[in-house]
């Protein structure tokens, strides 16, 4: 039986492998455009390998259906995972957060060791080729690209992702295939990326990074809060709460829904006690300004951005500022918010949104339920998981049920 591999990422490699440890009679070609396999992996939890989560569930994830993952994650579980690891000599290391990474601590390392237990089970690997096109004659796949032509498969894997990161040649040439097959795919858009915000100040507040309360405001009713990293840039906000609540907040933007977050720079104090702390500290120093004092509580660059959003002079002293004034200050740094309008986009982002319809493949085989013999797997489906390993386990997974299948 000959079976082709689109797309030589965790997905495909787990699907290859998997396969052939069941039917080593099986003739498994994969091909990727890039010159090597693996390169998401490679480029994964900033080239240390954030290669699975050990807390995973269905709520990690977000699509159409995200239960669609269920089957998936209840027949390869992160014990699973471990023991498949250990199998190609692989070792790893858990975090308290739930957070897995390779022992090495390298992403280099994870990609030679499946790139030997591939080569040991003679799969073939053909880089540099860029899939074209598929067609189904009678009951054999063609594979094609623009130089020739791969024919007689008996099944094909769709499994080379979508648009994120086109820098290491990612494409949604999966939904042209599946569209080709019959298939329907809900608009992609990019995920766990920087938020692009309308306001005039941003270049002001280039670099500065903080540890806050972020909020998700969806259509003026509060959908999301995430506490952590938020980093200031010149188009709007990043860091790691931001990547975090990206996800439900370009969803929505996707659908035209109006998206608004809020940062709280004192998420432990409320507004009332935090005009109290600052009305105490300026009454200690009455003949400085405002905007120096400040900076004993947040940064030299909020500080006059601050005063500017308050409508307050930049020259008042402390002995000049009303409670009303200082009362606006509180509720600013309580409650600074900000209208989404636009993200950094597929090369700025970790994974893409959207994607194949789930409900058009079988949850326990990957197969489509529209063309016999056709499977699809990990980031070409409608199915987009929480930054932490949530996206490479769901590729490890759903690789490991169309290997499975291809096996039989």
């Amino acid at each position: 039986m000959k079976i082709a591999i689109i797309g030589c990422g965790a997905a495909g490699i787990m699907a290859a492998i998997t396969a052939k440890r069941l039917n080593k009679n099986l003739q498994i070609d994969m091909f990727d455009a890039n010159k090597g396999i693996g390169k998401k992996i490679l480029a994964s939890g900033n080239g240390r390998c954030n290669i699975s989560n050990s807390k995973i569930t269905s709520k990690n994830f977000i699509g159409e259906n995200p239960d669609f993952v269920n089957f998936a994650l209840k027949e390869f579980d992160f014990k699973a995972f471990e023991k498949f690891c250990k199998s190609i000599g692989l070792l790893l290391d858990e975090k308290e957060s739930g957070k897995v990474y390779p022992l090495s601590n390298e992403a280099k390392s994870v990609v030679s060791l499946l790139e030997l237990a591939l080569k040991n089970l003679d799969v073939n690997i053909f880089c540099e080729h860029f899939i074209k096109d598929i067609a189904k004659v009678e009951d054999k796949f063609v594979v094609k690209t623009a130089e020739q032509e791969f024919k007689n498969y008996d099944k094909v894997l769709i499994s080379n992702g979508l648009g994120a990161a086109p820098q290491l040649n990612a494409n949604e040439s999966g939904l042209d295939f599946a569209s080709k097959f019959g298939h329907s795919f809900n608009p992609t858009y990019p995920s766990l990326v920087g938020l692009q915000t309308d306001n005039n100040y941003s270049g002001k507040l280039q670099g500065v990074k903080k540890e806050c309360l972020v909020s998700l405001f969806v259509n003026n009713n509060l959908e999301q809060e995430i506490f952590g990293d938020v980093l200031f840039t010149s188009y709007g906000v990043s860091g790691f709460a931001i990547l975090d609540i990206s996800q439900l907040a370009v969803l929505n933007l996707s659908s035209y829904q109006d998206v608004k977050i809020a940062i709280n720079f004192f998420p432990k104090i409320n507004k009332n006690d935090l005009a109290d702390q600052i009305q105490s500290l300026l009454k200690t120093v009455p003949n400085q300004r405002v905007v120096d004092i400040l900076t004993g509580m947040v940064s030299n660059k909020i500080a006059p951005v601050l005063l500017d959003i308050c409508k307050i002079s930049l020259d008042i002293k402390a002995s000049e500022i009303n409670a009303k004034q200082i009362k606006a200050i509180a509720y600013q740094l309580n409650q600074w918010k900000m209208k989404v309008v636009d993200t950094q986009g597929f090369a700025h982002a970790e994974a893409s949104g959207g994607g194949v319809r789930t409900i058009e493949v079988d949850n326990k085989t990957y197969e489509s339920k529209l063309c016999k013999n056709l499977y699809f797997a990990g980031e070409v489906l409608d199915i987009v998981g929480n930054r932490g390993g949530y996206n490479l386990h769901f590729a490890w997974a759903s690789g490991y049920l169309v290997g499975k299948s291809l096996g039989k």
